[in-house]
């Protein structure tokens, strides 16, 4: 069932997000004071209802596509793309965790341990990056891979206890969020660790200018090093998966351990690299957040939900790196959008929330989709191909007979 949902068709995931955004719409408009004062004299003048609900759904999503791709409104251009680098900056960390859950997917594994190992990384790219002097380009990479290596042996633990005893790694990467938040929150209250000197809040201090990650459209933008970053890690990803003998060997366990095991593979391995690299994307977005986006100082709150975003981002995916950086775009889109979208129209945003967990509804029930969109059945499709085959078969059978005879 796992492999099913994380590695159907793609129309599926297409057709998830059409489902979600008509049920949000017919939320939007339930849920719109014009809507509801239209529809109290509805049998008298239907046709001002209609109105109304395309006035609310209309605006609530053009004011979503206008704070997230492109302001028609602006005064310059410049101000006019900025809601898309506002989107490729949410999008950064969204793409490298969800590029680390998706990587678990592809060897059977279940990671949803994105919290934790995003804390941990913050923990150790932050600490890096306020409690060192060195000089600029070295302090951002030793912070960066401070924070991808917290990360990796964070999840690494959760591949070890798999591989040595078993343990089922939801439930431990579940606990390893705790133990990192609790442990994350304890550090943030104790001076000489992540506490600021003479604070008494539980926050960081500023990470110095030498770590953080530099402006790729200059100090009016927000968007940063780290969307560079996660391209790089997509096609690292891509790479592995398809083109090493590595990713060979991780997709042989995600489909089949016990026949991986036949043909020499080593099964407990394999978890424990998947879960090591699973790990070290995943903290890759949390040095995102501490060197890109949170740079004055961060608390225990760093990872922002991030963690379980990803792991929708990459059923949404279907667990290929490029289906993840998309669905990781979307969502960036989602959280840019969602703001003007309350701003301009007094939607709620929780409206957003409820069409992420929509989507992730509609991926995980791909026979619903397909009776609502009235698509064939792919096991509708393998028995008539395997009818198809028989009848070819008994016609070449019945032609050599009759050669024969």
């Amino acid at each position: 069932m796992l492999l099913q949902i994380t590695q159907g068709s793609a129309i599926i995931s297409v057709l998830a997000v059409v489902l979600a955004l008509i049920a949000g719409g017919i939320m939007i408009a339930a849920t719109d004071d014009g809507v509801q004062a239209a529809s109290g004299y509805f049998f008298a003048r239907p046709g001002d209802t209609f109105v109304a609900i395309w006035q609310a759904v209309s605006g609530a999503y053009g004011a979503l596509f206008q704070g997230s791709i492109f302001n028609f409104g602006a005064p310059t251009f410049a101000r006019a793309i900025r809601p898309l680098t506002e989107t490729l900056t949410f999008a950064t960390p969204l793409i490298a965790a969800g590029l680390g859950v998706a990587l678990a997917f592809r060897i059977g594994m279940f990671n949803i341990g994105g919290r934790g190992q995003m804390l941990m990384a913050s923990a150790a790219a932050g600490w890096v990056a306020f409690g060192l002097d060195l000089p600029p380009v070295i302090h951002m990479l030793v912070a960066l891979l401070a924070g991808i290596m917290a990360g990796s042996l964070w999840a690494g633990i959760a591949g070890f206890l798999k591989a040595r005893t078993g343990a089922h790694e939801v439930i431990v990467t579940i606990m390893l969020n705790y133990v990192a938040f609790y442990l994350v929150s304890w550090m943030l209250r104790t001076p000489g660790l992540l506490q600021a000197p003479g604070s008494s809040n539980p926050k960081t201090p500023a990470m110095k200018e030498t770590a953080i990650l530099p402006d790729l459209l200059g100090p009016q933008f927000n968007l940063h090093l780290g969307f560079v970053l996660v391209i790089i890690a997509t096609v690292v990803v891509w790479w592995i998966l398809n083109r090493s003998s590595l990713g060979f060997q991780f997709r042989a366990v995600g489909e089949n351990p016990a026949a991986a095991r036949v043909a020499g593979i080593s099964v407990p391995r394999m978890y424990v690299y998947g879960m090591l690299l699973a790990g070290g994307l995943v903290g890759l977005a949390g040095v995102n957040q501490v060197l890109g986006t949170v740079t004055t100082g961060f608390s225990s709150d760093i990872d922002a939900g991030i963690g379980f975003d990803a792991i929708t981002v990459a059923l949404l995916g279907r667990s290929t790196p490029w289906g993840t950086f998309a669905a990781g775009i979307l969502f960036g889109a989602f959280k840019a959008g969602g703001f003007s979208m309350q701003a301009a129209e007094q939607v709620p945003i929780e409206i957003v929330t409820v069409v992420q967990a929509l989507i992730v509804l509609f991926i995980a029930a791909p026979p619903l989709v397909r009776t609502i969109f009235g698509l064939p059945s792919p096991e509708r499709d393998r028995r008539r191909a395997e009818k198809a085959r028989r009848k070819e078969l008994k016609a070449q059978s019945d032609k050599s007979q009759e050669v024969a005879a």
